[in-house]
């Protein structure tokens, strides 16, 4: 079993940061990948960005503004959000999974609580 519990989120000003953070208990966190998914009111739950030992990966709509991240002796993941547009307001929810693929919601067993992030226009 795995733990997950997300931080970090808010409100910012569009053009602003944020960083989130996803604390890990339980299982060796290490050996999963590790997902972040967001989901705006009326809207089906999506893919933000995964990190896994193969890598990372991006939905195109936060490349080269979010980064994902993890320090494996923390047990903690994080997502560093750049340039932060009126569209990404969204409940942000951190995820594990030993699927070897990442950007379905479906493939991950573990979740977190979700954390709100908003941002004005």
């Amino acid at each position: 079993q795995v733990q997950l519990v997300e931080s970090g989120g808010g409100l910012v000003q569009a053009g602003g940061s944020l960083r989130l953070s996803c604390a890990a208990s339980g299982r060796t966190f290490s050996s999963l990948t590790m997902g972040w998914f967001r989901q705006a009111p009326g809207k089906e739950r999506s893919f933000v960005a995964a990190i896994s030992w193969r890598g990372t990966d991006y939905a195109d709509s936060v490349k080269g503004r979010f980064t994902i991240s993890r320090d494996n002796a923390k047990n903690t993941g994080y997502l560093q959000m750049n340039s932060l547009k009126p569209e990404d307001a969204a409940v942000y929810y951190c995820a594990a999974t030993t699927s070897v693929t990442y950007w379905s919601p479906t493939v991950y067993t573990y979740w977190g609580q979700g954390t709100q992030v908003t941002v004005s226009s």
